[in-house]
């Protein structure tokens, strides 16, 4: 490939990929960043022939958007940090992968989250989008907390607050919990009338459908409806609860992230909230950075 690894504008593309999106953004050392792209899905626990395919989808797009050409892909070295490598199977399986890059660094969406949070230095992040998890870096100690995957764990999740809701309503159709403001809005995000138009388009669905529920969740427990307060309280009390553990190995820095990380702040505890900064950088950001330092060493 003839491609001088130590130049500056060696071309570094960094992945994050999660429940509900993957998104890969392009970056030159000597000119930042260049372009990106924003695919599906690309949690390999729900899949990795999905996974594979977001991946190159978003790639190519951001192939496009920093006007490069299509082969260019070869010339790439990548840092992927996704959902679901932190099961030792699928960390291995994607390891394995036919990658069309350059060289690619596999780490978790956690790690590449911190990574890029802190801007490669020590802290903690809770990553609260279509899942929830925790993790923290300091010094030679890291430390993972949940992220167990939706149905199991992600409690304080998009995912989980719309799993909490849809089966409280379904419960309340049925006559056997109270009334709650979340029905109404729940039977018209699915155009339906009654609990079976619900579970018809819920049953077997994946996290990231649920997960479009935690909007309704939110903005009932804003009009103080007692149902949706209770589940978000619930998550966020989940959410401060492991926020505290990270804490106990002293990060310097903390952050949260994710598509939930704003909305959830109004509802943690006090000495929680007080102690979230900014993340510096997103988490694709992160992946380069990942990548850059494991292909400094290598080189």
């Amino acid at each position: 490939m003839g491609v001088n690894l130590q130049n500056e504008s060696q071309l570094f593309i960094g992945i994050d990929g999660g429940g509900s999106k993957c998104r890969a953004t392009i970056f030159c050392p000597q000119r930042g960043v260049l372009g990106t792209g924003v695919a599906g899905r690309a949690n390999p626990l729900h899949g990795l022939e999905q996974t594979f395919e977001s991946i190159l989808a978003s790639t190519q797009l951001a192939i496009t958007d920093a006007k490069l050409n299509a082969e260019d892909v070869q010339t790439l070295v990548a840092g992927l940090g996704l959902a679901g490598v932190n099961v030792p199977r699928l960390f291995e399986l994607v390891s394995q992968w036919q990658h069309p890059f350059a060289k690619m660094y596999l780490t978790t969406d956690l790690h590449a989250a911190c990574i890029g949070a802190h801007e490669g230095n020590d802290g903690a992040v809770i990553i609260t989008g279509t899942g929830s998890c925790g993790y923290a870096h300091v010094g030679s100690q890291s430390l993972l907390i949940g992220g167990h995957g939706f149905a199991l764990g992600d409690k304080g999740s998009g995912a989980w607050l719309g799993q909490q809701a849809a089966e409280h309503v379904l419960l309340s159709l049925d006559g056997f919990a109270e009334h709650t403001g979340l029905t109404q809005p729940i039977l018209d995000h699915f155009n339906v009338t009654d609990a079976m138009g619900i579970v018809e388009n819920l049953a077997g669905q994946s996290s990231s459908t649920y997960a479009k529920l935690a909007r309704i969740v939110l903005e009932q427990a804003e009009l103080g409806d007692a149902v949706a307060v209770s589940i978000v309280k619930q998550g966020a009390e989940y959410i401060s609860a492991m926020a505290r553990k990270l804490f106990a190995i002293q990060p310097t820095r903390f952050s949260m992230i994710g598509g939930l990380a704003e909305p959830l702040s109004p509802w943690l505890d006090d000495d929680v909230a007080a102690r979230v900064e900014l993340a510096m950088s997103p988490p694709e950001i992160g992946a380069i950075l990942f990548a850059r330092q494991e292909f400094a060493q290598q080189e």
